[in-house]
């Protein structure tokens, strides 16, 4: 006798069909050979399958050939097994078996070989199913705790060792309490009877294999507390017994069932999904009721499964890709029922969170992922991250609230559409990226938009201008046409992203900048050169749109560079005429209108102006700017009003009276004046002039004839100062 899944579907959710006892005699046992547990559809007779209509249905290759599985002699449980879809039809001897050709595998059989089960594990199930439902026709599949039975029905004799029981017993334990304790369907009190009883037990597993005889006590607790937990119902929802709950409870149900479904690709050529993927499916399908899965949680799961196996792989193969799109829009349609299973949202929001933030992270940078040109990771190949994190988007904002999408918002903003707006963020988050990589490469250090290094960064902000233009260039050459698909304008937003961050950058260098010099000029040119290369780009990418890109061209601000320098080049003569008049100011208080030396007889206050008036004049021809040209008239009306003012001072240092002599005092006749003297002389007899009787001479005499008090003729202090002047104003005509 033997013990097999029947050919039709059984009762429940999902179309669970039920484990029934057969004779071994019994109908649908194939060539001969061992009935088998889960045998699909065609009740054993194999599978021969051309092409899948499910594989067609999802836009997925047939392999090369596809010839009916032959079912192997045996499987060494330590070697790989090989694909049943890529052994070859040929009518090989079955071993002792002269003449009879081998007989197709089964669905259960392929099955086996695709989980890698070995036949001792197989050959283990068999019996424990075989053993548990003797005497019980007709139970069905889904109430059956499989694990509780493997644990009552084998034994150690079983196994290799005592070791390897314990293994498998503590495994067997644990998946209980996955299902019962940690990850219940219904609400659970941790603290109940039933729970406790079987924690001890637990514990005491841990430490040993316990006995699992029929008449162990420890066997008939652990069945009494399993039991209860299993087939307990929701509060006030009726009597228990109704369903058994011992595998359903999310997320191990998911797991369980995502596990199965992986089933389905070549375990050669892992890129492949095998021909006979619909019966697998079907056989799958009967698990539904235990797992509590029904075809809306199948859906997300399956969808998962092909594009978990398409970035496993490598990336490799794009119609994985391809049908996991397929089945999203299966998804899309069943999120939209209004009544849903709590279970089924958690699925939901996990994987299309998990599916949306992988395809998000390449495309916030996908001039990283997608840049380099090689052909698995060219621009074209992020199309399908692109599709796939519009599809996921959009059914997050439409079904699956709180997920930080909001369809409504991104539909009547930027560019119109869910899709167009989406993208235009994938490229403004790209761009930026991309220009913070290409500056982190010009300061060789580590990531920064902003300029804080000590040294002048004028050379690098060059360099920057340089490198943003190729980077736009590569832009609309290489993923503009791609975007195309989504957004109206694609390359017109990069280049007025990368124009943006330029300006941030060269708002930050203008504020640190305090006057006006050669570097500072340098930058100004090259952020004029790159606007004027960004404005056509952009005006040419957004010819072809409905509004011409009005929206786009109003958030661009522009560099005004000619403004800038204007300002900076008032400033800086500003400055210029506020140094000159600080030198005439400390002229005023200083000048003494002394020579330096004979060689140089004039003002020390007029060299210092004449050489910083010429500074100044060769500084301001010196600057590279066309509004130079403007203001020329400014710096010689500043500067003729500064030697205008210096002239008018020195022409105001003196009077015309300082330079006439003074006039001698005014005396009085007395006894000792010349004219009493010449009076006395007149009337006296002549002597010796300047001798009195005893010869010596007379001392107002000597006096008078010397000339008394008055000095000898020298030139004023006032007309040398006068000199000085004079030599000044010809210094100044002379290099004015």
């Amino acid at each position: 006798m033997s013990c097999r899944a029947g050919g039709g579907r059984g009762g429940g959710a999902g179309g669970g069909g039920g484990l029934n006892y057969y004779p071994a005699g019994g109908d649908g046992g194939g060539d001969g050979g061992s009935p088998t547990i889960g045998a699909g559809p065609r009740g054993g007779t194999g599978i021969n399958v051309v092409s899948s209509r499910l594989k067609k249905a999802l836009g997925l290759k047939a392999r090369r050939s596809s010839q009916p599985t032959i079912l192997r002699s045996s499987m060494n449980p330590s070697s790989a097994p090989g694909s049943p879809g890529r052994m070859r039809g040929v009518r090989d001897q079955a071993p002792g078996s002269p003449g009879k050709p081998r007989r197709p595998m089964t669905s259960a059989e392929i099955m086996r070989q695709q989980m890698r089960v070995p036949e001792q594990t197989d050959a283990r199930l068999r019996k424990t199913l075989m053993r548990a439902l003797i005497g019980q026709v007709g139970k069905k599949a889904d109430t059956i705790i499989l694990p509780l039975e493997l644990l009552r029905q084998l034994k150690p004799a079983d196994f290799a060792d005592g070791g390897e029981h314990h293994q498998w017993q503590r495994r067997q334990l644990k998946l209980l309490e996955a299902g019962l304790i940690h990850h219940p369907s219904l609400p659970l009190d941790r603290l109940n009877a039933p729970v406790l009883r079987f924690r001890e037990i637990m514990q005491v597993a841990d430490a040993r294999a316990i006995d699992t005889g029929k008449a162990s006590d420890t066997m008939r607790a652990i069945c009494d507390a399993v039991l209860a937990l299993a087939w307990r119902c929701a509060p006030g929802t009726g009597s228990p017994g109704e369903a058994c709950h011992w595998a359903d409870g999310y997320p191990l149900n998911v797991l369980l069932y995502v596990s199965l479904l992986q089933a389905i690709f070549d375990l050669k050529e892992e890129t492949v999904v095998l021909d006979e993927v619909d019966e697998l499916l079907e056989l799958m399908r009967r698990a539904w009721q235990t797992l509590g899965i029904d075809k809306m949680i199948h859906n997300v799961c399956f969808a998962w499964v092909l594009f978990q196996q398409y970035v496993a792989t490598g990336q490799i193969e794009p119609d994985l890709a391809g049908a996991a799109l397929t089945v999203l829009g299966d998804v899309a349609a069943d999120a939209k029922q209004e009544h849903r299973d709590p279970v089924y949202t958690q699925v939901l929001s996990s994987v299309l969170g998990s599916i949306h933030d992988w395809s998000e992270k390449r495309l916030l940078d996908y001039h990283e992922w997608y840049g380099k040109g090689m052909a698995a990771t060219g621009a074209g190949a992020m199309v399908i991250p692109l599709s796939l994190a519009l599809s996921t988007s959009k059914i997050i904002a439409e079904s699956v609230p709180g997920m930080g999408i909001d369809l409504a918002d991104s539909e009547h903003d930027g560019i119109g559409s869910f899709a167009g707006n989406r993208v235009d963020h994938y490229v403004r988050c790209s761009m930026r990226n991309a220009f913070a990589k290409a500056l982190e490469n010009e300061l060789g250090q580590g990531n920064s938009m902003v300029i804080q290094r000590d040294d002048d960064p004028s050379e690098t902000m060059a360099r920057l201008a340089k490198d943003t233009e190729q980077l736009a260039q590569f832009e609309l050459e290489n993923f503009s046409p791609v975007l195309k698909r989504w957004h109206p304008f694609p390359g017109a937003s990069a280049v007025a992203t990368l124009h943006s961050c330029y300006g941030v950058l060269l708002k930050q260098y203008v504020a640190k900048a305090t006057c006006l010099t050669n570097e500072l000029v340098h930058v100004l040119h090259a952020a004029g050169r790159l606007e004027k290369a960004l404005v056509p780009m952009m005006v040419e990418d957004v010819a072809d749109s409905d509004d011409g890109g009005r929206s786009l061209v109003r958030e661009v601000v522009p560099y005004d560079v000619d403004s800038l320098v204007a300002r900076f080049l008032r400033t800086w003569i500003e400055e210029r005429l506020r140094v000159a008049r600080e030198c005439l100011l400390r002229s005023k208080d200083t000048e003494s209108w002394i020579p330096k030396s004979k060689g140089e007889p004039y003002a020390r206050s007029a060299v210092e102006l004449m050489k910083l008036a010429k500074a100044t004049v060769d500084e301001f021809f010196g600057i590279p700017v066309t509004a130079r040209d403007d203001m020329v008239q400014n710096v010689a009306d500043g500067l003729g009003a500064i030697v205008q003012e210096y002239i008018s001072f020195l022409a105001s240092c003196g009077t015309k009276q300082s330079y006439l002599p003074p006039l001698p005092p005014l005396t009085r006749c007395n006894q000792d004046s010349t004219i009493i003297r010449l009076w006395k002389r007149a009337a006296t007899p002549c002597r010796e002039a300047g001798t009195n009787p005893r010869g010596r001479a007379h001392h107002g005499q000597s006096e008078s004839i010397s000339g008394g008090n008055n000095p000898r003729p020298s030139t004023s202090r006032g007309t040398q100062r006068l000199y000085i002047r004079l030599n000044t104003l010809h210094y100044l005509l002379s290099h004015i």
